[in-house]
């Protein structure tokens, strides 16, 4: 089976163009990817403590993202058997520390449950980790949350998040809690769309400077995807067409620019060495094209999940763990990589 697999991803990828027009279907075996992916990312779960071994705190809540997300497409219940079990064992923290983006990747995730399940505590839980961050939100810099409690850094991704989240919220709740929700994603986007974190080639770079300016920080992927998730609720919420042509051209960026020669997408840090954070990116821009592709529907977006899908497969072990490098060759299987692959491989079957 693996090797007619291989013969038919050996045709598929030289037949499809770089800037394809007409968006691919999923190749037919998506399924079966999906399926193995997911398992073997299984295999690092940690039902002791709710976490993913291998990895850290943060990627844990983007790899059970990816599970849960893995387990509705595949239509089992793997996923919510271990988000309850990650619920339990870490319910009494109620998922909070001192990094306020590691709060936010969490909110996520337990919306991202609450929606497959039902289940009120999840988003119970969701609005107490938002809750929190609202407590790092000040005036310097105009406004913005910090990165941490001890307030050293304001930058983008726990600004993307608190959008993010605010704006799910408001789409999950009702009366005074939700136009608070939508009033804080609001007050969110007018404040990051005045920084000028997003450069002059439509990126997003990391942060700001103590002088409250662009800092030139690398423009890592996930700070291109989570703003789109963000501007995709909030135009749900609002209608403004604006939001969706920021989007717009955020993803377009970063589709074009932050992509190898193939056209898959590859991190800045892949020419040197990426670490256990910076693996997990890729992902999660995966992630958030499908929430974009929702409200503003692309053959380009499907065309592109497509083709990364094509190779994140193509460059598999034989193990069937997924590396760093979505081009190849493989390189070191771990959770945070195999989490990412996975959000690939499931943005893929969403788009298709």
């Amino acid at each position: 089976m693996l090797l007619r697999l291989g013969a038919l991803l050996s045709v598929l990828l030289s037949a499809l163009p770089v800037t394809a027009q007409a968006a691919p279907a999923a190749p037919e075996p998506a399924i079966s990817w999906i399926t193995e992916a997911s398992a073997t990312l299984d295999h690092w779960y940690d039902p002791q403590d709710g976490r993913y071994r291998t990895t850290q705190w943060w990627n844990s809540a983007n790899a059970l993202r990816a599970q849960l997300v893995a387990s509705s497409l595949l239509g089992n219940d793997v996923g919510a058997r271990r988000a309850a079990n990650t619920y339990n064992q870490n319910i009494a923290g109620w998922f909070r520390n001192d990094y306020y983006d590691d709060e936010g990747w969490w909110a996520l995730t337990w919306v991202q449950a609450y929606d497959q399940t039902g289940e009120q505590k999840y988003l119970v839980l969701a609005e107490s980790l938002f809750d929190d961050m609202t407590h790092g939100w000040d005036l310097t810099c105009g406004g913005g949350i910090w990165w941490n409690k001890d307030r050293t850094y304001k930058n983008a991704i726990p600004n993307e998040l608190f959008l993010s989240i605010a704006a799910a919220l408001a789409l999950r709740t009702t009366g005074p809690a939700a136009a608070n929700y939508e009033q804080w994603a609001l007050l969110e986007w007018g404040w990051f769309a005045r920084t000028g974190m997003v450069n002059a080639q439509g990126l997003v770079n990391d942060g700001l400077t103590a002088g409250c300016a662009n800092n030139g920080g690398t423009t890592w992927t996930y700070n291109q995807g989570v703003v789109l998730g963000g501007l995709a609720d909030l135009y749900r919420l609002t209608g403004r067409r604006d939001l969706l042509a920021s989007a717009t051209s955020l993803a377009n960026a970063a589709m074009t620019r932050l992509v190898d020669a193939s056209g898959v997408l590859r991190e800045p840090c892949e020419e040197r060495r990426c670490d256990l954070d910076q693996s997990q990116f890729k992902g999660i821009f995966m992630r958030n094209l499908v929430a974009l592709n929702q409200v503003a529907p692309s053959s380009t977006y499907t065309a592109f999940a497509v083709r990364n899908s094509l190779a994140v497969w193509k460059s598999r072990s034989h193990a069937n763990q997924l590396g760093l490098f979505w081009s190849g060759p493989f390189d070191v299987a771990d959770a945070s990589r195999q989490s990412s692959a996975l959000d690939c491989l499931n943005a893929a079957m969403q788009l298709s």
